[in-house]
């Protein structure tokens, strides 16, 4: 793994670090080749159930690297489909931090901008520092954006709101961003990886399966009709009640004590 991307494992929950603090971890290729090849690891990781998203130092992510566009060389490639097909392979990063199978968390400190803001908005759950700072940042480097970030702020924030926000780049602080719903919780910056890591934590104890076909549900409503989420909903609901962790679910209730999830 490059030294771009830091990794840890405890008790169900991955910790990804973006690491490169010195330019408030912009991005680099080796940072999203690596985060690309851990996301697609950890998505099927059995011994993994919930997937932390978080930066090195002060700042999440500023996105790209500012004196890498100057230079040419952000993401290689010399023809304009070399160049957009570069970008696109590396912009999987972000649908993997949507669609996997396992809730996702970004733990934000500082700065989230441009393709960072993007990145935050992937993930399912976004937990706050209270000096955390998000803007799109695009207009201010004559880019339109990438890795997916108008989709997630429209559907968070709705798509004037969205629009408003990637024309004007103005910067959102930690109480305006929950306001607008762009984060879920704002906690002091001293307790940000303990709140944020408490509640990965409770989720990496929960029902996995569950989580995954909740999953699915959120996703498929996010551009399905009423039917196709009627449909799918009552397909899973059926196939998690045939679960272990159902079964165990259901007998704790009875027994007046908390279940024991074991993902299957």
């Amino acid at each position: 793994m490059s030294q771009d991307l830091l990794e840890s494992v405890t008790d169900g929950v991955a910790v990804l670090t973006l690491n490169r603090p010195d330019r408030l971890n912009a991005m680099s290729v080796p940072m999203l080749d690596a985060l690309l090849e851990a996301l697609t690891r950890l998505a099927e990781d059995p011994a993994v159930g919930v997937v932390v998203l978080t930066g090195a130092g002060r700042g999440f992510c500023a996105g790209g690297d500012v004196k890498a566009m100057a230079e040419g060389r952000e993401f290689g490639g010399t023809t304009l489909e070399d160049k957009a097909q570069g970008l696109r392979a590396r912009m999987e990063t972000s649908r993997w931090l949507h669609e996997m199978p396992k809730p996702t968390i970004a733990m934000v400190r500082g700065a989230a901008a441009g393709a960072g803001l993007s990145l935050a908005l992937a993930c399912d759950l976004r937990i706050a520092g209270d000096t955390a700072r998000f803007a799109t940042a695009f207009a201010r480097v004559g880019y339109s954006g990438d890795f997916g970030g108008s989709w997630y702020l429209t559907q968070l924030v709705g798509s004037a709101k969205a629009r408003e926000l990637y024309y004007t780049a103005d910067i959102v602080d930690a109480a305006e961003a929950l306001r607008l719903g762009l984060v879920n919780r704002v906690v002091p910056d001293a307790r940000l990886e303990e709140e944020t890591l408490a509640l990965a934590s409770r989720l990496a104890r929960g029902p996995r399966i569950a989580y995954r076909y909740m999953k699915r549900n959120f996703n498929a409503a996010e551009h399905g009709s009423l039917k196709d989420a009627l449909d799918l909903e009552a397909w899973h609901h059926t196939r998690c009640g045939m679960t272990e962790d159902h079964r165990e679910a259901t007998k704790a209730f009875v027994e007046k004590r908390e279940p024991v999830f074991r993902g299957r």
